[in-house]
């Protein structure tokens, strides 16, 4: 039996943050844009990777995303800002945990993908101080699922890998995870969450 977890890593866009596409559908028929072809542009691996790596700020990973719309300069730009307007929302129930958590006396990281704008989208989503770390690839110059992502996530957190619980909502971010030595666990909503604070060794 493994030994119980003593901290919490928790992914945020798919976990504690949520998306609505709405706003972005709303963008691409204003704009004339293929459905999804915003999020689709913006994921292409070239300019994705060194926005999440830290290699590039995350104004210059829309300049890049902008620049490849088949719209002119201007139109370009507008649908880009127009997009990026919205930043999500706060998933109620993965906040429940996250507090029930830290309220057991288990520290709780946010360990997540992204870019220069996270610290200012914690803090707008009201999240900064719902936690003890936050994780960002883009600080750390290294992205999930690297080896070295998890490694320094443990060190900064200050357990064994075997004493972490990582919740993702990727499968192949939660592989890297376990490949790493954490207890990887898949997030599809709150259905599991008794599973997992038996995990975290938390009473009933």
């Amino acid at each position: 039996m493994r030994d119980r977890a003593q901290a919490l890593l928790i992914d945020l866009d798919g976990v504690l943050r949520r998306w609505d596409p709405a706003p972005m559908i709303t963008v691409e028929v204003e704009f004339g844009l293929k459905p999804a072809s915003l999020l689709e542009t913006a994921m292409s691996w070239d300019i994705y990777r060194p926005a999440m790596a830290g290699e590039i700020t995350d104004a210059e990973w829309m300049r890049l995303v902008a620049d490849r719309l088949p719209l002119s300069a201007d139109e370009s730009t507008a649908a880009v800002a127009a997009w990026q307007a919205y930043r999500g929302e706060v998933d109620p129930e993965a906040l429940a945990f996250v507090r029930e958590v830290r309220a057991g006396g288990r520290k709780v990281a946010i360990a997540t993908n992204a870019t220069d704008r996270l610290r200012d989208d914690l803090d707008a989503l009201g999240l900064t101080a719902e936690v003890d770390l936050v994780l960002s690839s883009w600080e750390l110059k290294v992205h999930k699922p690297a080896p070295e992502y998890f490694e320094q996530a443990c060190q900064a957190i200050g357990e064994l890998p075997k004493h972490v619980l990582f919740v993702d909502d990727d499968d192949r971010v939660i592989r890297g995870a376990r490949s790493a030595g954490l207890s990887g666990y898949r997030w599809a909503g709150p259905e599991h969450v008794p599973y997992l604070r038996k995990v975290l060794d938390l009473p009933e």
